[in-house]
């Protein structure tokens, strides 16, 4: 052995040996197929800067988007049963969850958080897509309840933001159990004369959406997002005729009255600032209201907008 063999050539080999680029440094846009570095993405909130199109944004920065300054608390969630059926299908639902936790160190779908957004009290229980495509199964309905009983213990709006796939199927009947336990925690919010607004992202679908994610005092839309009931496809397969363009979009639903305004990502926060401020202020009058006409609201609705 020489001083080449043992000290130049590992130096070499160190200088034109490939490195290894972790796989999570770019983003593509499923919209534009333009590659995003991950840094760019973060800055622009998970907007695509070629063609504007929004993707999925995860929870902890939701809750730092909307909360001022994005200070905010989170709320303890009460315990649930891990897998109430035991169900299995091609792999156990218990191994599933544990997965899930461990992937996103969130205990279920949901996160419950409390602070303030445009200097009024708010309480916001917003899903996790990435655990479990964000469906709703018993620990989301307490998730639920115990946002709407907060918001009535601190006299807070309560702003729901679903992005999920339905009802979980792992835990059956239980799961659609959760349909009506949230319409009632919502109707405790209602009956204490505080604010409820469902902000509507990609995807809300299933028994969510047949639940308290329509039932709010006003409904907003991130661009693009799907909502609806059964998707698209099985909708063709059961009427057997073809959906219109854009059917089920967030746009789409605005034209036809189910979405009262389509915000885009970086005007949430103030937006909903705003509302909350009118409503809790008693000047949320409907002129009021209808006159944050910025070019986003009424998209679709023509001269009878103005």
């Amino acid at each position: 052995m020489s001083w080449l063999t043992d000290f130049v050539r590992p130096k070499i080999q160190k200088l034109v040996r490939p490195r290894e680029v972790p796989d999570n440094l770019w983003d593509k846009c499923p919209q534009c197929g333009h590659m995003i570095f991950h840094r760019d993405m973060a800055k622009t909130q998970s907007v695509c800067p070629h063609c504007d199109h929004h993707l999925r944004l995860a929870v902890k920065a939701r809750l730092e988007l909307l909360f001022d300054q994005g200070v905010y608390t989170r709320a303890d969630l009460p315990r649930t049963p891990a897998d109430p059926l035991k169900f299995k299908d091609t792999k156990r639902y218990a191994d599933r969850l544990r997965d899930s936790q461990t992937k996103t160190g969130e205990q279920d779908a949901i996160v419950v958080a409390h602070g303030t957004i445009g200097g009024c009290p708010a309480v916001v229980a917003a899903f996790n897509f990435a655990f479990m495509g964000g469906s709703m199964g018993v620990a989301v309905g307490e998730g639920i309840v115990t946002a709407a009983e907060l918001a009535v213990s601190k006299d807070a709006a309560l702003i729901v933001i679903p992005a999920s796939g339905g009802a979980r199927m792992q835990e059956g009947i239980l799961s659609l159990m959760q349909m009506a336990r949230t319409t009632v925690a919502v109707d405790k919010v209602k009956d204490a004369g505080l604010p409820y607004i469902v902000l509507l992202t990609d995807p809300t679908t299933g028994g969510v959406t047949a639940s308290f994610a329509m039932l709010g005092d006003f409904h907003i839309s991130e661009p693009g997002a799907v909502i609806g009931f059964a998707g698209a496809r099985v909708i063709e397969a059961t009427i057997r005729e073809k959906l219109p363009p854009g059917f089920q979009r967030a746009e789409y639903l605005l034209e036809h009255g189910m979405v009262d305004m389509v915000v885009h990502r970086h005007q949430l926060a103030a937006r909903i600032g705003t509302l909350l401020n009118m409503l809790r202020n008693k000047g949320g009058s409907s002129a009021r209201i209808m006159a944050l006409d910025t070019p986003d609201l009424y998209a679709g609705y023509g001269d009878e907008a103005n």
